[in-house]
């Protein structure tokens, strides 16, 4: 029996130590600078009252609760995300005017003072 194909086959390798591998770790951030950084974040969402606009939530005896500034931060998500820069955003019964770069109610209408009121300078519009 011709063995000519078995020259090319070697033995068994040999055993070798193995290495333990390094894990790719991410550089440890102080607590102090991700605790800074989330803050900062936080009060990227937060909504702001513009002082008119806090005059105006007065005058007409508009109350935001917590939960209410938390529904139009997410509509100002939406719009935000549609590309909108100035926008009428109906919640209830009001009508709110807001730069959304900012996420600054700029002014707030209620109910009674909506009729026969123009809006301008608005790229966008949502209802909640």
């Amino acid at each position: 029996m011709n063995q000519e194909w078995l020259l090319g086959v070697r033995g068994p390798l040999p055993v070798t130590k193995a290495e333990p591998t390094t894990s790719k770790r991410r550089p440890e951030v102080p607590a102090g600078l991700f605790q800074a950084e989330l803050a900062k974040r936080l009060r990227q969402q937060e909504v702001v009252l513009s002082n008119h606009a806090k005059q105006r939530l007065e005058k007409r005896d508009i109350r935001l609760n917590e939960t209410d500034l938390q529904k139009i931060g997410q509509a100002i998500n939406q719009v935000a995300a549609k590309g909108g820069k100035e926008s009428l955003i109906m919640y209830k019964d009001t009508a709110f005017v807001i730069n959304v770069p900012n996420r600054t109610i700029i002014t707030a209408v209620d109910k009674l003072s909506l009729k026969e009121n123009v809006f301008t300078n608005i790229d966008s519009a949502m209802i909640l």
